[in-house]
C-alpha cells in the first residue's frame, strides 16, 4: 500500500465524506473525488481511469458508500483486469452498505457489502483491519454518530441529534461548486466535519454545533479582515477563478472570456472577478441545465453574445439565455469542450460582434 496511491471515490452525504475523513488518518498518498448517483459515477471512475494512465504509477481504487449497477461493475472490473494486463498494478475495492448492490457483491470479491453498518463504519472498521491507521481519540465517538444517523437510529438520541447538525453542515455547505472546485470543496467540507468531530464531548453538543456553523464557514474562507460570510467567499472563490485562468480562458471573435460551470451568484462574482482581472472581456457561468449568465465591464455586449449563442439577451453588461441541447456534465473539461464547440458553430455562421454598448 505504501507505494501505491489510493483514488478514493465516495458519496457526496455525510456518510459519503465520513469514510473520507476517517481514511485522512491513514498515511498513504491520496486523491479524492466525489460524485452522486447516476452518470456522475461513471464520469468520475473514469476520470481516476485517466488519472491513473497519466501517472503510471501503482493504484489502489477505493470506493466507499456508492453502491455500482451491474453493468457499471462489469465495466469496472473489465477496464482494471485491462490495465493490469498492460503492466500497470491496480487494486480494487468497494465498502458499501446499500442492499441494491448484493448482485454485484455476490459476483466480484472486490465488492464488499454490509448493510448492518453505514458506509463510515465499514470503512473505519476495514482501516483498522487492513492499514496502517493513526486513529484521533475522537474517531470511534464520531463513527457511531454517522452510523446512527445514517441508518436513522433515533432510539440512539444523543449520536442522532448530533448526527443531524453534523448531516446539514454537509448539505448546506454550497459556497464552492463541486465541479468547477473539486479539491477545495472537498478540503472545506472535511475542514468542517473535523470541527465538528472536535465538539463531539462538548455538553449539548448538537444545540453547540448548530449555533457555531456560519462562523466554522467564515473561519475557513477568513484570511485577514473580518466580513461577512457572502464577500469572504466571493473573495475567495474570485481568487480561486484567477489561479485557473489558464484552464478556463475561452475566446470569441478576439474576445477573452472565462468560463465557469455552476458557480452562481455572477451577478456579484462576475463582477468582481472583472474588476480584479481587466484583461477578461467578459465572464460566463453554465449551469447544469445549460443556463448561461454573462457578465462584462463596458468591454463587450454580452447581450450580443447571449444572442447569438442561444437567443438570449439582456443588457450590455448582463445577460442570460439558454444552451439548446446543453448535456449535464460532472467534469469541468466536458462543460468546456460543449462551449467551444458551440462557439465554434457560431463563429463560423455569425457576422461582426458589434462590441459597442447598446441601447438599454
Amino acid at each position: 500500500m505504501k507505494n501505491r496511491t489510493i483514488h478514493h471515490l465516495s458519496h457526496i452525504d455525510l456518510d459519503g465524506y465520513s469514510c473520507q475523513l476517517v481514511m485522512h488518518y491513514t498515511p498513504y498518498k491520496k486523491l479524492n473525488y466525489n460524485a452522486n448517483y447516476g452518470a456522475e459515477v461513471k464520469q468520475k471512475l473514469d476520470m481516476i481511469l485517466e488519472n491513473i494512465q497519466k501517472a503510471k504509477e501503482s493504484a489502489y481504487i477505493l470506493i466507499t458508500d456508492l453502491n455500482l449497477t451491474a453493468d457499471e461493475s462489469k465495466w469496472l472490473t473489465h477496464q482494471v483486469k485491462k490495465l493490469n494486463e498492460n503492466n500497470y498494478n491496480i487494486q480494487l475495492q468497494l465498502l458499501d452498505h446499500h442492499g441494491s448492490g448484493e448482485d454485484s457483491a455476490n459476483k466480484y470479491d472486490w465488492y464488499y457489502l454490509d448493510t448492518t453498518r453505514c458506509a463510515t463504519k465499514i470503512t473505519y472498521d476495514f482501516a483498522k483491519e487492513h492499514y496502517e491507521f493513526d486513529e484521533p481519540t475522537w474517531m470511534q465517538k464520531y463513527v457511531d454518530v454517522v452510523n446512527a444517523v445514517d441508518l436513522w437510529k433515533q432510539e440512539e438520541k444523543e449520536n442522532f441529534e448530533y448526527g443531524k447538525v453534523c448531516m446539514r453542515l454537509v448539505t448546506e455547505t454550497r459556497e464552492l461548486g463541486r465541479v468547477m472546485f473539486a479539491e477545495e470543496d472537498f478540503k472545506y467540507k472535511l475542514s468542517l466535519l473535523h470541527e465538528a468531530a472536535k465538539m463531539i464531548h462538548i455538553p449539548d453538543a448538537p444545540i453547540a454545533l448548530d449555533e457555531k456553523i456560519h462562523f466554522l464557514k467564515k473561519d475557513f474562507f477568513k484570511k485577514e479582515k473580518n466580513n461577512t460570510l457572502d464577500n469572504l467567499a466571493t473573495k475567495y472563490i474570485v481568487e480561486l477563478l484567477g489561479r485557473q485562468r489558464a484552464e478556463k480562458t475561452i475566446y470569441y471573435k478576439g474576445y477573452r472570456g472565462y468560463l465557469s460551470y455552476g458557480v452562481g451568484n455572477t451577478s456579484i462574482i462576475g463582477n468582481g472577478f472583472l474588476l480584479a482581472y481587466p484583461e477578461y472581456d467578459f465572464i460566463v457561468d453554465v449551469s447544469s441545465r445549460g443556463t448561461m449568465s454573462l457578465r462584462a465591464n463596458n468591454q463587450v455586449s454580452v447581450s450580443q453574445i447571449s444572442k447569438e449563442w442561444a437567443g438570449g439577451g439582456g443588457h450590455p453588461n448582463a445577460a442570460g439565455g439558454r444552451i439548446q441541447g446543453f448535456k449535464e456534465q460532472f467534469r469541468y473539461d466536458k462543460v468546456k469542450e460543449q462551449i467551444e464547440r458551440l462557439i465554434n458553430e457560431k463563429e463560423s455562421r455569425a457576422g461582426d460582434l458589434d462590441y459597442k454598448k447598446e441601447e438599454e
